[in-house]
């Protein structure tokens, strides 16, 4: 059978089934209309429509940037076509597009870059465009269109995590990605990316022993008030991919990158590590470290102490000594802890992709292995962080049919946790999302600048504490602690909290900025019930029906009873009575009308 290279365009329409519900021959004549647009723009950039079924349009490129081109330039047009047409006819596409090898089958294409196309295009917004990081790759440079960073999604019936970049055609007023990262400066203290260590192992099922040693160097390095770490989650945007090293450090805005290889073969484990001045693109150092699998922890030591001597000049030994260097043993029970790290991540990458199903039966999966480690070992400090998060992750989108049980599995394993690590910011931020979650926002912000003070550099603390420090009504502090993790984590999707804060903020401000930061962040986790329903609530009030049933439709899909409970008061979003009755008010407006 016939290969070759190809770029993959797939196309559908948003809400199809109910634009031809409310009028079938208005849409089938809207459609036809978009139809003759892409066609007509498919053909100009070199393509071939090589399938079509209802909405849907799947085209084959010779070109990653033609048909990229092609993208833009499609949902461009269709969007001023839309704004000739009334409301209710108006028609917007996603695309998705995505770079591989196909099999050639007559005048169709199959294989998995085709599928890989298809589930694309739907994680792309309305109007919007998704492309694959092998896309991003290869137009990199070559376009003025603005593509953000998504993250790293699982996507439905496709094994591995796909690397994904989103276009909005609200970023169209940015003319290239220099200008977009213009916003981040050098900081004022040596700042540094640890980029996901390779798996040299020849093992898959290893991927996670490479990303747990990747993690636990990064939250070290992260400890020392000194320095600048951007956020574990960022630099994994970069996974699988071998990026410009002196363009990773342009993009995140840092002075230097640390990058290595773990290859482990029975009980030998091997570090390969390089720290790369990203500035200059010269090689500071670069070293070997071999060890048995029981001293991965002195290795991890090793390694950041090597890294905080080189770039950290203010650190004093004292500060070094403090390391837990001899102090842990690495066993079967914190294997199995990072294991159900790895679960974790994989739930969220699941929920991110709108895989309710999938993540729920991770999220188990992770809690069963972090419980086995436990009963291993009690002190595995991993496994009761994997429990918390999980069981928050299942309260915040309301799949536990026992609030209350959530609630105590939480704070029973965030006790223990503080208890066994006081000196851990994990554990307090531990007790804060378990303080959070049973509606006690001051004590949840105090755990949470507690969490701060051991840790500065963590993303996802900032933007809970701006979270909190909302539902209290502190709003000047919210924005800048939403804007400190915005900078740590420019990527990815745990800056949704921080988004999520700004965009509460604006919305009792009734500031105009509400929308941008709603969008934001939405984008960055689709699949969070809140930020949906503060744009159900904002709908409402301008009178948008059809923003309140894009938004109404995705969250009963994933968490059909959260607007539920969150009127009948089992949810507190807003502390500050004012501000709360103004968002339930609106809330009340959209899903129980006069």
């Amino acid at each position: 059978m016939e290969r070759r290279l190809a770029a993959i365009l797939a196309a559908d329409v948003a809400g199809y089934s109910s634009l031809m519900e409310a009028d079938e021959e208005a849409t089938l004549r809207t459609l036809n209309a978009c139809r003759e647009v892409i066609d007509r723009l498919v053909a100009s950039h070199h393509g071939r429509v090589f399938g079509s079924a209802g909405d849907s349009v799947i085209a084959e490129f010779a070109s990653p940037v033609e048909a990229v081109r092609c993208a833009v330039e499609v949902q461009q047009d269709l969007v001023k076509q839309n704004a000739d047409r009334p409301k209710e006819h108006r028609m917007h596409f996603r695309i998705g597009v995505n770079l591989g090898d196909i099999m050639v089958d007559g005048d169709n294409l199959l294989g998995d870059a085709v599928n890989v196309a298809a589930r694309l295009e739907e994680l792309a917004e309305p109007d919007g465009i998704t492309i694959s990081g092998s896309v991003h790759e290869q137009i990199r440079g070559k376009l003025d269109a603005v593509f953000e960073a998504s993250g790293t999604r699982e996507v439905k019936n496709i094994t591995r995590p796909i690397h994904v970049w989103s276009w909005h055609r609200k970023l169209a007023g940015l003319r290239n990605e220099s200008e977009a990262n213009e916003a981040l400066p050098l900081p004022d203290k040596p700042s540094i990316a640890v980029l996901p260590f390779v798996n040299m192992s020849g093992d898959p099922e290893q991927e996670y022993f490479a990303d747990g040693i990747t993690e636990d160097i990064t939250t070290e390095l992260s400890r020392f008030h000194e320095l600048f770490v951007i956020a574990r989650n960022t630099a994994f945007t970069y996974k699988g991919q071998t990026p410009n090293v002196s363009d990773v450090a342009s993009e995140l805005g840092v002075h230097f990158v640390l990058e290595g290889s773990v290859r482990k073969s029975g009980n030998r484990v091997r570090i390969n590590v390089q720290l790369i001045d990203g500035q200059g693109g010269n090689h500071l150092w670069a070293e070997r470290y071999d060890g048995n699998v029981e001293e991965i922890f002195d290795l991890q030591d090793e390694v950041t102490c090597q890294v905080v001597g080189a770039i950290g000049p203010h650190i004093t030994d004292a500060e070094l000594a403090r390391m837990r260097r001899g102090e842990r043993v690495f066993d079967e029970a914190h294997d199995l802890g990072w294991q159900a790290f790895d679960e974790l991540e994989h739930a969220n990458w699941a929920q991110r992709s709108l895989q309710p199903n999938a993540a729920k039966k991770k999220l188990g999966t992770a809690k069963e292995k972090a419980y086995k480690a436990i009963a291993l070992n009690e002190r595995c400090l991993l496994a009761y962080y994997v429990i918390c998060m999980a069981c928050w992750q299942e309260y915040l989108m309301q799949w536990s049919d026992d609030l209350d049980e959530t609630r105590r599995q939480f704070t029973s394993a965030a006790e223990v946790y503080v208890s066994l690590a006081p000196r851990s910011h994990r554990s307090h931020f531990c007790s804060g999302g378990a303080n959070h979650i049973s509606l006690k926002p001051e004590a949840a912000a105090r755990d949470y600048r507690h969490s701060i003070e051991l840790n500065p550099n963590d993303a996802l603390v900032h933007g809970m504490l701006a979270y909190a420090d909302v539902q209290l009504g502190n709003l000047s502090a919210a924005k800048v602690a939403a804007e400190k993790s915005i900078r740590l984590n420019p990527k990815d999707a745990e800056t949704g909290p921080a988004y999520l804060a700004l965009a509460q903020a604006a919305f009792v401000e009734d500031d105009p900025q509400f929308r941008h930061w709603a969008e934001k962040a939405i984008r960055a986790q689709p699949s969070a019930p809140i930020r949906r329903t503060l744009m159900i609530a904002h709908a409402a009030e301008v009178g948008d029906q059809t923003l309140l049933d894009e938004h109404l439709h995705h969250i009963n899909a994933i968490a059909p009873r959260f607007i539920s409970r969150l009127l009948s008061g089992e949810l507190d979003p807003i502390k500050i009575p004012q501000y709360r009755e103004k968002f339930l008010s609106a809330l009340r407006k959209a899903v129980l009308p006069e």
